[in-house]
């Protein structure tokens, strides 16, 4: 996912749900400028994006149409343990 793409997931989920993008940077990652610092020209982290990638695959919600030109993750499932 590039830096783009994050911020328009951001703005689009804030929207649906009537906050702002500084809500979501706090769900994903517990402070709230993330994706101003991508506004503002920061470079971010790969890894960075990937975490914000899953985390928007894993909370979007059911009533909100995923965005078709960016590629959704899959959504992680857990496996229940076998003794």
């Amino acid at each position: 996912m590039s830096p783009t793409e994050a911020v328009f997931l951001a703005n689009t989920l804030a929207s649906f749900e009537g906050v702002t993008h500084w809500a979501i940077s706090q769900r994903i990652f517990g402070k709230g400028n993330f994706f101003e610092g991508i506004k503002n020209g920061s470079n971010t982290y790969h890894s960075t994006l990937e975490r914000a990638h899953r985390w928007f695959g894993e909370n979007w919600p059911e009533d909100l149409a995923w965005p078709d030109e960016i590629e959704r993750p899959a959504r992680h499932v857990e496996r229940e343990r076998v003794a």
